[in-house]
């Protein structure tokens, strides 16, 4: 029997710097995207002040542009919504960083709260609404990053998908 352990026929793998994984540089998995998201909400100084109200559309902002991702904060003051929608071939993290928003799909209907997140794949269709009587604040991820956001026929209770238009953003 072989009694020399891996450690003890490899080494110390500390010892090996060639065999290390350098560290990315931008997330790469589904996991790092959503820790991205949260170390993103959690930095409220980084987006408290750029939050604006606008009554008259959803106000945005592009909190974060990089290589095959972005970031934008948005606010939704109370009857604001996105209407029935998808992110094209993107996906994404939408994370609730104020407030309450209400999120329907063709399974149902979702109230998410402060702290809630999202994830969805490309083609995921749904409608965010603030249907309270407070403003809320969100934050939204999209790798890579959001080049249109096809607009769907408004179906009672989204549920039936059905054939998208184009909106290009």
């Amino acid at each position: 029997m072989n009694s020399d352990s891996d450690l003890q026929i490899a080494g110390d793998i500390l010892e090996v710097p060639h065999l290390l994984q350098p560290p990315r540089e931008h997330p790469a998995t589904v996991a790092e995207f959503v820790g991205l998201a949260r170390s993103l909400a959690a930095d409220r100084p980084r987006w408290e002040h750029l939050v604006r109200y606008d009554a008259s559309s959803r106000w945005y902002h592009r909190l974060l542009a990089a290589p095959g991702y972005e970031v934008w904060l948005l606010s939704w003051v109370p009857g604001q919504g996105s209407g029935l929608h998808d992110h094209g071939r993107s996906a994404g993290v939408l994370t609730v960083l104020d407030g309450v928003l209400t999120e329907h799909t063709e399974r149902g209907v979702r109230t998410l709260t402060t702290g809630a997140e999202r994830v969805f794949a490309p083609g995921y269709a749904h409608e965010v609404v603030n249907d309270t009587l407070e403003p809320a604040v969100s934050l939204h991820l999209y790798h890579p990053g959001l080049t249109e956001m096809p607009m769907h026929p408004a179906a009672p209770h989204c549920e039936a998908r059905t054939e998208p238009r184009t909106l290009t953003v």
